[in-house]
């Protein structure tokens, strides 16, 4: 997998002021037009990326996308239909990370893969991480220490530590590095020794170092998916460092996958 490199400085997650660098805990409220929680994988123009492909396992006879039988018989566990209709129809791999919540700062995340059947899996976990601390939100903001609710790509990854298997691009960087304590004293080294960036209010197909923010900067940007550190971030989620190795190898970018999080009954709807 070809290593990408970035200039950009790094972000943090979880820093209680220790630090003064702005990234994954910086919290954003997504634009007016599109919806909450509708699929994210912006183009450069910061545009929904409204073009669809067939599932790389899909038969060349499969039916056209959006028919019942391309989306699969089953909703992904855990999602109710209304947040099923905001999952590209070309996502075959689906992280479910939920809390029991709006203000709830412990999460659990499962990675379903779509099968040969068009009925969903459970691939891997579950894995209990966190997410920030304040909870979830649908209308993130800079400073306001919640997560954002939503269904979003995920298709570039990095970190300290040399790539440990990923499919995905890996942008090894000593920007990575990260120092200080979180919210619960809690020391915040090695945090981002792997991370997974979550496509909101990024760039897709950059390094997760890259701090271009589409929607603008009081939007926030760097949220990702990292090491856990033992406590609540500011808006990432993270997970157990075993956890965050085995995820790295399974995401496939060839099957297009998504995160959804938020509290489970949001989620659930």
């Amino acid at each position: 997998m070809p290593v990408r490199k970035g200039t950009a400085t790094v972000l943090t997650c979880a820093l209680t002021g220790v630090l003064a660098l702005t990234g994954c805990a910086a919290a954003q409220r997504p634009p007016a037009a599109p919806p909450a929680m509708g699929p994210a994988k912006p183009t450069a123009q910061a545009g929904p990326d409204t073009t669809h492909r067939a599932p790389a396992s899909a038969p060349a006879s499969a039916p056209p996308h959006g028919s019942a039988r391309a989306r699969g018989p089953a909703r992904v566990p855990g999602v109710g239909p209304v947040t099923q209709a905001r999952i590209p129809d070309d996502a075959g791999q689906v992280l479910v990370v939920s809390g029991d919540s709006a203000d709830g700062n412990v999460a659990t995340a499962v990675l379903y893969e779509r099968g040969p059947a068009g009925r969903w899996r459970r691939a891997a976990g579950p894995w209990t991480g966190h997410n920030a601390l304040n909870g979830w939100t649908d209308d993130h903001v800079v400073g306001d220490l919640r997560s954002p609710t939503g269904v979003f790509r995920l298709g570039d990854a990095g970190g300290r530590l040399p790539d440990p298997g990923s499919r995905l691009p890996y942008d090894q960087d000593e920007e990575f590095d990260v120092s200080g304590t979180g919210f619960l004293g809690e020391d915040l080294e090695g945090s981002f020794d792997y991370v997974v960036a979550i496509d909101y209010n990024r760039v897709p197909g950059t390094t997760p170092l890259n701090k271009e923010r589409p929607l603008g900067p009081e939007k926030g940007g760097g949220v990702w998916i990292h090491v856990d550190h033992g406590g609540p971030t500011q808006a990432c989620v993270s997970l157990p460092r075993e956890n965050m190795e085995e995820l790295l190898r399974a995401l496939d970018p060839t099957r297009e996958p998504v995160v959804v999080m938020g509290p489970a009954p949001v989620i659930g709807r």
